[in-house]
C-alpha cells in the first residue's frame, strides 16, 4: 500500500511539473518574461506552493521552459559553422534565430539577456554572436558579405525584430521570415538578389494592389 501511495505521489508530481512547464511556455511566450509566477500557477491549475516546490526561483523555471529552444539554437549555430558555404551558413543562422524569436516573446527576451533572472542565456547569445563573427569573416573573404558588416549589426537586427511580437502569431512568423530575408539582402555584397518570401496577409502595403494610385486633378 505504501509503495502504491508513493508511486501515486510521484506520478502527481511529474504531472504537475509538466503542466507548469506547458503553462510557462504559454504565459512567457504571450506576455514575455515580466509575466508573474502566479499567472503561470493559475494557468497550470496548481497553487503557488506547488509551483515553488518544483521551481524555487523564476530563473529555474525559465531555464527548463526554454531548454528545447536553447538546444535548437545551439544546433543551428553548430550546423552553420560546419556548412562548407560560408554565406549559406551565415544566412541560415540569421533565419533560424529570427524564427525561434518569432515563436515566443519569452525566449526572445531571454536570448537578448533583457532580464537579470536569465543571465544563463547570455552564454547562448555570446556563442551565437561568436559564430556569426566567424561566419562573417569567411563570407567576407568569399566576397559574399558586404565589407562593412559588424556583429553589432545582428544585435540591432534582433532588437528591431522584437517589435514583431505585438502582431498575431500566424502573421508574426510570416513577417519574421520576410524581415530576415530583407536583413540578409541588406548584408549581401553587391551582386545577385534573392527573391523575398511572400508578405503576410496578401499584398504588401504600398504595392500597386494596395492603394489606388490615381491622383485627382
Amino acid at each position: 500500500m505504501t509503495a502504491e501511495v508513493t508511486h501515486s505521489l510521484r506520478s502527481d508530481a511529474r504531472d504537475n511539473r509538466a503542466r507548469i512547464r506547458e503553462a510557462a511556455r504559454t504565459v512567457f511566450g504571450e506576455e514575455g518574461l515580466g509575466a508573474p509566477m502566479r499567472e503561470v500557477a493559475r494557468r497550470a491549475g496548481v497553487g503557488p506552493a506547488t509551483l515553488y516546490r518544483h521551481f524555487p526561483a523564476k530563473r529555474d523555471l525559465l531555464t527548463e521552459t526554454f531548454a528545447e529552444q536553447r538546444r535548437v539554437c545551439r544546433t543551428a549555430v553548430r550546423d552553420a559553422l560546419a556548412d562548407p558555404d560560408p554565406w549559406h551558413g551565415f544566412r541560415t543562422v540569421i533565419e533560424q534565430i529570427c524564427e525561434l524569436h518569432a515563436h515566443g516573446r519569452g525566449f526572445a527576451d531571454a536570448f537578448m539577456a533583457a532580464f537579470p533572472e536569465v543571465m544563463d542565456f547570455a552564454a547562448d547569445r555570446e556563442q551565437s554572436l561568436r559564430a556569426v563573427a566567424e561566419l562573417a569573416r569567411r563570407a567576407r573573404e568569399a566576397g559574399r558579405l558586404r565589407p562593412d558588416f559588424v556583429v553589432d549589426d545582428l544585435v540591432l537586427v534582433l532588437m528591431a525584430h522584437r517589435g514583431l511580437q505585438d502582431t498575431p502569431r500566424e502573421a508574426r512568423v510570416a513577417a519574421s521570415r520576410r524581415y530576415a530575408a530583407h536583413v540578409i539582402e541588406a548584408f549581401r555584397a553587391p551582386g545577385a538578389v534573392t527573391p523575398l518570401p511572400p508578405p503576410p496577409g496578401g499584398a504588401p502595403h504600398g504595392s500597386p494592389h494596395s492603394y489606388d494610385t490615381t491622383v485627382s486633378p
